[in-house]
């Protein structure tokens, strides 16, 4: 048989590893991966690529990538990982929010008179939220009426050095409104609390009284702790109320629309 020809052996070019990309090259293609990817996989495949997770600018690229980015943070942000993670992480804490899975995720914490009832937005004697995505709320009656939720921060995504150390704005807001044809009363508590359940910082504004023949319009409260004390595990929030002629039914403040955010 004829012989086969060699085959070459020439030099063979040599092999590009992603290793030898320029850093801003890498900090490209890595800024394409989700953030959970890069700091549970890729910041452990060696030395330079945790030097390229840890950099400022691949973290601001994601922020640039995913929307989160202003121009006008550039002087105020020190850690744009911090802030991507905040900013990813953002979501309203308390669920159920809107009444649109009734009373779940609630505790009653006081539930007298005819007790909380769901109504559907205007309601007898009420009005529309400028909101269209709200479409129901919950309504208190002639006794006390009152509901919470406890959030459990960790549990939510936020690890304690996080809270601890950077400390990041909570920031609280509910809606709250009355009927036309009836007092009412607003009340709302928010805590921030400790390991233990210790209390490290509170917002409880003045009960809201709302008189008889008021415009029956929502109304929004708001409030952002800021600088609060390291040790934050926890917030309960709470809020209702109740009538103020106690007439059988559902005459008492109406709630929905209430939210906890976590931002930077």
């Amino acid at each position: 048989a004829a012989d086969l020809p060699s085959p070459s052996r020439g030099p063979r070019p040599a092999m590009t590893s992603i290793g030898d990309l320029p850093e801003d090259v890498l900090v490209e293609l890595l800024s394409l991966l989700p953030a959970r990817e890069l700091l549970r996989t890729c910041r452990l495949v060696c030395s330079q690529w945790r030097y390229v997770v840890d950099l400022n600018t691949l973290w601001k690229r994601k922020c640039q990538r995913d929307g989160f980015y202003r121009q006008s943070y550039d002087r105020s942000i020190s850690d744009w990982k911090i802030f991507y993670m905040l900013c990813h992480m953002k979501k309203n804490l308390l669920k159920n929010p809107r009444a649109e899975e009734n009373l779940q995720h609630w505790s009653l914490d006081a539930n007298e008179g005819d007790k909380w009832k769901i109504e559907d937005l205007p309601g007898a004697h009420g009005s529309h939220m400028s909101d269209p995505r709200v479409q129901k709320y919950f309504v208190t009656s002639y006794g006390p009426c009152f509901k919470s939720q406890l959030i459990t921060l960790d549990k939510e995504g936020y690890w304690n050095q996080l809270m601890d150390e950077i400390r990041p704005e909570i920031t609280v807001k509910d809606w709250y409104a009355a009927r036309f044809d009836c007092g009412c009363r607003y009340e709302l508590t928010v805590k921030l609390l400790s390991q233990d359940y210790i209390v490290l910082q509170e917002f409880h504004p003045e009960p809201v009284v709302i008189e008889q023949w008021s415009d029956a319009q929502w109304r929004e409260i708001s409030h952002t702790f800021r600088n609060y004390p390291a040790g934050v595990r926890y917030i309960l929030f709470q809020h209702g109320g109740q009538d103020t002629q106690y007439w059988a039914g559902w005459y008492g403040v109406r709630v929905t629309n209430s939210s906890i955010t976590i931002g930077p």
